[in-house]
């Protein structure tokens, strides 16, 4: 039986496609040598062509042991952080993306957080990490605050709908289905993937996986080595791996397109055919 061919994806660069890229570093405890970084970040994936940038979960404040710190950098949604981004992104003209620790009410606890701001420099969407990395030996629940099951917040990228999820919560595939469900075709997931046996080979599988069950893209954007594993990357919606960084502090930059989208889930039509809806909790 043969099967029809899919439309050609539009070219890098035309104006059907658009560049994102995953930008991996190393965020440490001094925050204005963390903006820094990002900055210099931003200027190579402006140059290599992206319009939305995505960097790790922790961007702002990061230490390799979780303390009394963390709480201590946390800040509010308009606080020094998310303004510094709001400055890089109107700077740039592009959408920048990063994880940040929030502060809570009380203060004994964070959140963590991922933010979205845009090329005019304002905030269009959050999202506080659900399920908190208490596995591995980590208890990241002793510091942060699990975000509250809220519908979930988008934003649009020339015709796509974009969803945000952090690190742990790639494996549970109902957070990415949740996504989708709320129309997202991007998701972009910041991320501190911890190094250790057989941790590369679980992010690898996972980020392929949400993205080819849900047939979308997805941009994953890790720390550096030595405390992450780096390969932070970009796939496609039939699961194809079209960018990865290794272990350098780098960006790499996809191509993605609302057509390629629509050819794989002429061919795949996985999300029209499922049986079952994704439950309230």
């Amino acid at each position: 039986m043969k099967h029809p061919l899919p439309p050609r994806l539009p070219a890098a660069g035309s104006a059907a496609a658009i560049g994102v890229a995953v930008a991996q570093f190393r965020p440490g405890a001094d925050r204005a040598e963390n903006l820094r970084a990002m900055r210099a970040l931003t200027a190579t994936a402006v140059d290599r062509g992206a319009a939305l940038v995505v960097f790790p979960e922790y961007s702002a404040f990061f230490e390799p042991v979780m303390g009394p710190a963390f709480v201590a950098a946390a800040e509010p949604l308009d606080g020094p952080f998310v303004v510094a981004l709001g400055e890089l992104a109107a700077e740039f003209g592009v959408y920048v993306v990063a994880g940040m620790l929030e502060q809570t009410a009380g203060r004994e606890r964070f959140s963590n957080t991922v933010v979205a701001v845009n090329p005019a420099g304002r905030l269009v969407a959050k999202y506080r990490k659900l399920h908190l990395y208490d596995a591995f030996g980590d208890r990241e629940s002793d510091w942060v605050l699990a975000g509250e099951i809220e519908p979930p917040e988008t934003f649009g990228l020339a015709g796509l709908s974009v969803g945000l999820q952090t690190c742990y919560d790639i494996r549970f595939p109902e957070v990415t289905r949740r996504l989708v469900d709320a129309g997202a075709e991007l998701v972009l997931v910041p991320a501190e993937w911890v190094r250790g046996p057989l941790k590369e080979h679980h992010w690898r599988t996972l980020v392929t996986a949400r993205a080819l069950e849900n047939t979308i893209y997805l941009a994953a954007a890790d720390h550096a080595p030595p405390v992450g594993a780096g390969n932070s990357m970009v796939v496609d919606p039939m699961g194809v791996e079209l960018v990865t960084i290794g272990e350098a502090t780098d960006v790499a930059v996809a191509w993605v397109s609302a057509q390629r989208i629509a050819a794989v889930r002429a061919l795949n039509p996985a999300l029209a055919l499922r049986r079952f809806g994704v439950g309230p909790r």
